[in-house]
């Protein structure tokens, strides 16, 4: 595995049981396949391995250990999950006739960027399995991350909203002090689930007590002395049932400096092979609209480019199809700049059952004062507008983004995606800190998550 060099020198400890135009073509494959009837991919996060590991470098090796196994146990039985194996789906069928030069691509070969489904990735979603999160962080490496992000979310409350025994999409809950200040706004999924948090952003004592709103259209329910993080989740039942919107925002913000060149051509294929089936199985049914947005760093050609949210698909994949990578230089990236511009600059909708803003990158933001404390406003405004990040790691993260991504993914109601070494492209991909996971071709594994995100039966 290629080893990265980090900001800060990290203690790599596996998490028992935790489990650049990038991602942008992932996307849309998904939400092509999402009106499919694709079925969900929470299966990665099925039964927590029983493995952990210890690596004083960025590059992480799995080693089983008892402590490992009780964790899966617990996370088994407390996630109602199906026991799944760690199966690697083995890389795209290599032609034997065709010669293939190294660096060079040929027709039917594993490196052959014309034919969609070849990357190859993983997901873990900390939300699912909030336990072995918090073990993490608790672990020397993972104390270290939160401090060195200002990330700090134990003080987490989940809250479940229906309506005539049906789950209800989109309401809002506010956390609100003794005060009377909003302390954190999230928005419910299409299970009518969200994660609401308390002092995200700095390191507080655990059980005060908090006023909860919860609206949906005119209804409203409140609850006071409701302690974070509560122990067990608080459970909403609304007057009246409510429709979903049909409205689905499908965001692409991607890293197009210099490094990502190993995997975006394989990008670019890949989404117009989703767009394609997408278009063809999904027709009408959803209102769903794209934008396609890249950055790459200071003093670069350009910082952001973004396009406005749109229906036309061949659009998007035109856009999408114009990029090249370069720039860049150093390590760290303007990612800030690329999410100030993608939540704060466009029109997302305001009743949706889906707002995803799928970041694909392979560095972090500039580690200053400044930049976090951007971030923190940032993600905070996305939670409070439903706008679910869900980064997908690529060749070349190293400790400190994975966390970062993990973070934001938890702090949004998103999941984490991560590209793996099985389809033998791009550079080497570091091994994440979570536990078991299936390993999926991209293109399937974004469609299983849009329509996760997105349908009714997810």
């Amino acid at each position: 595995m290629r080893q990265r060099q980090v900001n800060k020198p990290a203690h790599r400890e596996l998490a028992p049981n935790q489990g650049k135009v990038k991602s942008a073509l992932l996307l849309f494959a998904a939400a092509a396949m999402l009106l499919a009837g694709c079925s969900s991919a929470n299966d990665q996060n099925d039964a927590a391995s029983n493995s952990a590991a210890e690596n004083t470098s960025t590059s992480r090796d799995t080693s089983s250990n008892s402590e490992a196994s009780d964790a899966g146990n617990s996370a088994a039985s407390e996630s109602d999950k199906t026991d799944s194996s760690h199966s690697e789906e083995p890389a795209p069928a290599t032609d034997d006739d065709a010669p293939v030069d190294e660096g060079e691509s040929a027709p039917g070969s594993q490196y052959d960027d014309s034919e969609p489904g070849q990357l190859t990735a993983g997901e873990w979603n900390d939300l699912t399995a909030w336990k072995e999160w918090m073990r993490l962080l608790n672990g020397g490496e993972g104390q270290d991350q939160q401090s060195y992000w200002s990330f700090y979310p134990k003080n987490r409350l989940e809250v479940v909203v229906t309506g005539g025994g049906k789950p209800v999409s989109d309401a809002e809950v506010s956390v609100v002090d003794g005060d009377g200040d909003t302390v954190w706004e999230a928005r419910t999924n299409m299970d009518g689930e969200a994660s609401a948090y308390a002092g995200l952003f700095d390191e507080q004592q655990s059980g005060e007590k908090y006023g909860v709103v919860i609206r949906s259209g005119n209804q409203e329910k409140r609850y006071e002395n409701v302690p974070v993080p509560r122990g067990s989740t608080l459970k909403v039942e609304m007057e009246e049932a409510v429709k979903p919107s049909d409205d689905v925002d499908l965001m692409l913000v991607v890293d197009t400096t210099g490094s990502m060149q190993d995997e975006l051509d394989f990008l670019k294929t890949e989404l117009k092979d989703v767009v394609a089936r997408a278009l063809q199985d999904n027709g009408q049914q959803l209102g769903i609209r794209v934008s396609a947005n890249f950055y790459r760093d200071r003093n670069d050609d350009y910082v952001v480019k973004d396009y406005p949210f749109t229906k036309d698909i061949d659009t998007v994949v035109k856009q999408l199809s114009q990029q090249s990578a370069g720039g860049g230089g150093d390590f760290p990236e303007a990612v800030d700049e690329a999410l100030e511009n993608a939540i704060q600059d466009h029109d997302w909708s305001g009743d949706a059952r889906a707002r995803l803003l799928f970041l694909v990158l392979d560095a972090p933001p500039h580690h200053e004062r400044k930049v976090t404390k951007q971030l923190h406003e940032l993600v905070e405004t996305a939670a409070a507008e439903g706008i679910r990040i869900i980064p997908v790691a690529s060749s070349g993260v190293d400790v400190q983004t994975e966390y970062l991504m993990r973070f934001m993914a938890t702090a949004t109601g998103g999941t984490y995606l991560f590209l793996t070494d099985h389809s033998g492209i791009g550079g080497d991909h570091m091994e994440p800190a979570v536990g078991e996971y299936e390993v999926k071709r991209l293109n399937d594994l974004l469609v299983e998550v849009i329509e996760r995100y997105a349908s009714e039966n997810g």
